[in-house]
């Protein structure tokens, strides 16, 4: 689906119609054929859609009313970006939706209560990715002193986009999940904290990395990123 804004024709556009993908990077908008992807049925895609279809479910048969009215004020009070970078505010499933596939995508508990905090956390400007090509990890340096880190529940969610050339300047993605940094009321993570690489990655290679704080009472911030380099210390 499209997002099209209109003006003296069409100023701005993002998404896809039929065969065309709408986008902007650094240089302005721009269309591209939209191509299928080579497996739409591999072992992560399967595991994000399951994850989708039991929060879905869960909306309708563990949330209760009360809880299902609390997401809607929720919603109701924090506003979200869409696409064309317009202020919009989402109802309270979709709220719940997001909140629910962060944390169970991070191999945390799902969140029933509403949050009763109308602020998301904010982006974390302390974040800088490395990738050591010998090790295949990412090491990701954050702020230690953020509240999620002394939460259980709280993480710090972080993907790893598709590796490219280094002189490539604007990446919008593939994105795939490498993993979560988990906070801890005994033991708080320190920085830096590492997680395995989910592309295969080799010297000089240029990789976006980005991140979002996933807060215990299903607060989420928007993505934040950052871009490493590969090398072998």
């Amino acid at each position: 689906m499209a997002l099209i804004k209109f003006g003296g024709g069409i100023i701005e556009a993002r998404g896809s119609i039929a065969g065309n993908v709408f986008s902007r990077n650094r240089y302005g908008a721009y269309m591209r054929a939209r191509t299928k992807p080579i497996n739409p049925n591999s072992d992560r895609q399967s595991a994000i859609r399951t994850i989708i279809s039991e929060v879905s479910q869960a909306w309708f048969a563990d949330a209760t009313q009360a809880q299902r009215d609390a997401w809607a004020v929720f919603a109701a009070n924090v506003p979200a970006t869409n696409k064309l970078g317009e202020v919009i505010y989402l109802s309270g499933f979709n709220q719940y939706m997001k909140s629910n596939i962060a944390s169970l995508n991070a191999g945390l508990l799902a969140i029933q209560p509403a949050p009763t905090t109308f602020t998301l956390p904010g982006e974390d400007p302390s974040f800088v990715p490395t990738i050591d090509a010998g090790t295949e990890l990412i090491s990701v340096v954050f702020d230690d002193t953020r509240d999620w880190l002394d939460e259980d529940g709280g993480a710090m969610i972080v993907q790893m986009g598709l590796p490219q050339n280094d002189s490539i300047e604007f990446f919008n993605g593939p994105w795939r999940h490498a993993g979560a940094i988990e906070g801890d009321s005994v033991t708080p993570p320190t920085t830096p904290a590492t997680i395995a690489v989910p592309y295969p990655v080799a010297d000089d290679q240029k990789v976006w990395v980005r991140a979002k704080i996933l807060r215990a009472d299903g607060r989420v911030s928007d993505w934040f990123q950052g871009i490493a380099v590969v090398a072998t210390a």
